[in-house]
Formats: C-alpha cells, structure tokens, sequence
C-alpha cells in the first residue's frame, strides 16, 4: 500500500499546482482552476485554459510535466494491482500445496468464536487442522498469525471440501451459523468420505435427530451442554474441577478415545500386559465393537480389533499412542 502513497502524492500536488497555476494567470475563480487543472491534467480539455502569453506558458509546462507524472502514476497503479493479484495467486497455490500434503487433519467449517476456540484446542494438541470459512477478511488474518492452513469459500461446495483434503482428513466439525448448512455439510461429508468422523453444531434441538441421520458421528446442542455442565456443577463441583484440569492444563492431561486396528500391537493381549499404564496412560474403558461396555475394565479383559480404549492420563503419552494407533491404521487401509 506504501508504493501508491508516492503517485497519489504526485498528482494531488500536480492539481494543486495546476489550481494555482490558472487562478494567477487566467484570473478564473478557484472552482474553475480547479476544473481547469483536472481537465487539462486528464487531457480532457472541454475548453482553452489559455487566455494569455503567460497562461500559454504555463499549460505547456503543466501537460509537459504533468503527462509524465500522470503517466508514472498509472504505471505504478497497474503494476500494483498486478502484484498484488499474482500475490494472492501465489499464496493460494502455496497453501492449497500445504494442504495437499497433510493426512488425517481435521476440518473445521466455520471461523467464529466457536471455531476459533475448536482451533486452538487442537493446535495446542499438535493437531493438523484446515479451516473453511467464506470471510477472507476474518479468516486469513487469524489463520496466517497462528499458521493454520485455510481455504475461502462456502463449507457447503463439494469443491471447497476437496480442496481442504476431506479424502484424506480424519474428523470434520461443522459449526455454521444454520442448521441447513451443517446439515448440508453433514451429508457431502459423509459421501465423500464415508470413513471420516464428523461432529455438527445443532442451534435447535429438532435438528439434532436430522444430523444424526445425515451421517454426523457426533451431534452438539451448545444450549444443552452448557446446561448440563451447570447441573453438574451444582451436583459435583469437586468432581468437575478434576475433569477440567484436561482443559485449563490441556499439556498434562488429556482425555481421548483410541480406536484398535486390525494390526494394532494390542491386539489379542490383555489390558494388564500392555506398557499403557507404564507410560502414563489409564484406561479406564473398553467399548467393544459388538457395542458391549467394560466401566472399569479388568486387568484380564484382552484387548479385541474394533475396540475402542476409553483412556486417561499423561498429554504426550495419550497422544503418542493415538498417532501410533493412527498410523498403524493408515497403514491397514494402504494395505
């Protein structure tokens, strides 16, 4: 912006230059050197600035240097426009390149204060995410200072979901204004990729049924939630205060569902053979592939293909057996 502060300031001075120029020497009042000079600098000339030797002089001088300072200007106009259009192109090029090679990312449709929050947590959790919002003034400023990949353009475009990698991401969160446009985001989603994890914002309660059938895995009543949690508080405050310490101390503690693959190391061993518990992780679930809940699970309970761990403990250790597990999944639909 700074390299059309300098042509702006050229050809402000040059008209005022012209103003005072045919005020002194054609006696014209202020508001007709004013004309004068814009119609004589523009090359216009619906009339005779001349009207003497003097004012003769001085309109040869004013077109002389004002062509070419007004010849500079345009230049520097059009070449900035064109920079900064190749810069756009560039970036998007190099973003969209970034994009392409993350795996297993998530996605999150929406940047407003609950994506932005969605954002942060996952960051903080050395989570690749993409950001899809249509708002390129809100979207890039936030997204470039924390160094989020990101893609403009309308969440609800099949074409804008490509683009941010859903073959390839792992989870999906869709938290749009409307209940329509999650929806609709819900049921492109689930087509192309039927294997990803999505989890939808319902603003009405009514829609939440609706999600669900359009192939959310998850589905959110911010209203609902937040009322629970109050009733929660009021019930067990101490018990509360435990859980969140996974949110206000989020590089400690963490709480995450590992799912087991076929290939997983865990496979056909018991949950007391394992080196979770070594490692600073609890398990303190099962949840079998046949729907069947072990709360607690015992030391002998041996760990099936389809499972899913329910575990708790250390942020590093929980995260570094969940990219273990994920990797090791990758790998099975490779093969």
């Amino acid at each position: 912006m700074r390299t059309m502060l300098t042509p702006v300031g050229l050809l402000l001075a040059l008209t005022m230059f012209g103003t005072i120029g045919f005020r002194f020497t054609t006696d014209s009042s202020w508001l007709d050197s004013i004309y004068l000079a814009v119609v004589t600098l523009t090359t216009v000339g619906s009339r005779d600035a001349a009207t003497g030797t003097a004012s003769t002089i001085f309109v040869i001088v004013y077109l002389v240097s004002g062509l070419g300072i007004f010849t500079f200007s345009a230049f520097e106009f059009g070449s900035w426009i064109v920079r900064t259009e190749f810069h756009k192109v560039l970036e998007k090029r190099r973003m969209q390149n970034r994009i392409n090679g993350l795996e297993n990312h998530s996605i999150i449709c929406g940047q407003g204060r609950m994506g932005l929050a969605i954002c942060e947590y996952l960051a903080e959790r050395g989570r690749s995410i993409v950001v899809i919002d249509q708002d390129e003034d809100r979207i890039s400023p936030v997204c470039q200072l924390h160094g989020w990949s990101f893609v403009i353009g309308d969440a609800t475009d099949d074409d804008v979901l490509k683009s941010a990698g859903i073959d390839r991401a792992a989870s999906l969160t869709t938290v749009l204004a409307t209940d329509a446009d999650n929806l609709y985001i819900v049921l492109s989603a689930r087509i192309l990729n039927p294997n990803i994890k999505i989890i939808a914002r319902a603003v009405d309660e009514k829609a939440v049924e609706k999600l669900e059938r359009a192939g959310a895995t998850r589905v959110v009543s911010p209203f609902r939630t937040g009322a629970v949690k109050m009733a929660r508080f009021m019930l067990n405050p101490s018990i509360e205060d435990f859980i969140e310490i996974a949110d206000s101390r989020g590089n400690e503690l963490e709480l995450a569902d590992i799912q087991i693959s076929a290939d997983s190391t865990f496979v056909g061993r018991q949950l007391m053979e394992t080196d979770l518990r070594n490692r600073g992780v609890m398990v303190i679930g099962i949840r079998r592939s046949n729907g069947e809940r072990l709360m607690p699970p015992p030391g002998n309970a041996v760990i099936r293909a389809g499972d899913s761990l329910f575990v708790f403990g250390n942020a590093d250790a929980v995260n570094s057996v969940l990219d273990r597990s994920e990797n090791a999944a990758e790998n099975t639909s490779r093969g």
